[in-house]
């Protein structure tokens, strides 16, 4: 049996629109010719003692755990989870502390491109979707949700664009055993820019950040800004998103990667 794997993560760069303009990353690259004087001081050489003058080249990085491809942790949405199993919850996990089981798992993938920019998915938009594809979910099984807003990564509307998994939504997949899903939008949640313009009309503070908080009731785990989703069957594959064991982190960068056995 023939083995297919598509990266579904997107790169770390600089000079595109990616994240609020406080928590863009930035990368400075330090090429061969840029290192080559450090290591001639430390061996006491001259430059050009080295191999074509060169030595290593390194990136120096200044990031959050929530650029690029990443894994949230129960703890980025709130102090405490799993309100729902015992009387004021327990200490949410940390991305170190994180079931690796959750992080390799058959996957389903949710096309959700239909639903216009700022939409809040429910549980009945997730099971029209299941039947279509003809899909029961399992337990610990990997939901990723298909919206527009994988491909406009990079662009200025990135951030506004795609559909968003609500309070509701969320919650009916973790009753059926899920712990962890994934978006290839900015956020799990709606877009802020539409959250926003239904907050200032309503005054309902629970509009904010409404799937995430569902971790207060039963913790779980996302991957955000996922890619190439499109290139996916619905059902028939596996994610493997390990996240980077940053200590004591809300989050942690991931390669994500679809296995598929054709």
């Amino acid at each position: 049996m023939a083995r297919r794997l598509v990266d579904l993560s997107v790169s770390i760069e600089n000079g595109i629109a990616s994240d609020p303009p406080h928590a863009l990353p930035k990368i400075e690259y330090l090429d061969h010719h840029a290192t080559a004087p450090g290591i001639a001081d430390y061996f006491g050489l001259r430059v050009e003692d080295l191999p074509s003058g060169e030595y290593a080249a390194v990136e120096r990085c200044q990031l959050t755990t929530h650029n690029g491809t990443h894994v949230d942790a129960p703890y980025h949405y709130f102090s405490r989870m799993n309100g729902r199993f015992r009387d004021g919850g327990e200490p949410s996990m940390r991305i170190d502390e994180l079931p690796l089981e959750w992080c390799l798992q058959p996957a389903v993938k949710l096309d959700f491109r239909n639903f216009e920019d700022g939409y809040v998915v429910t549980p009945s938009d997730i099971q029209t979707e299941l039947a279509r594809i003809g899909h029961r979910l399992s337990p610990l099984e990997i939901v990723v949700v298909n919206t527009r807003a994988g491909l406009r990564y990079g662009h200025d509307d990135y951030m506004d664009s795609g559909c968003g998994v609500g309070r509701e939504g969320t919650l009916w997949l973790l009753e059926q055993g899920v712990r962890m899903v994934g978006t290839d939008g900015w956020s799990w949640d709606a877009p802020f820019s539409h959250t926003r313009r239904r907050f200032q009309e309503t005054g309902d503070l629970s509009l904010i950040w409404e799937g995430h908080r569902v971790g207060r009731e039963i913790g779980y785990s996302q991957i955000e800004k996922l890619h190439n989703l499109e290139d996916l069957p619905s059902t028939g594959f596996q994610v493997a998103c390990f996240p980077v064991k940053v200590k004591q982190a809300s989050a942690g960068w991931t390669r994500a990667v679809a296995i598929i056995d054709d």
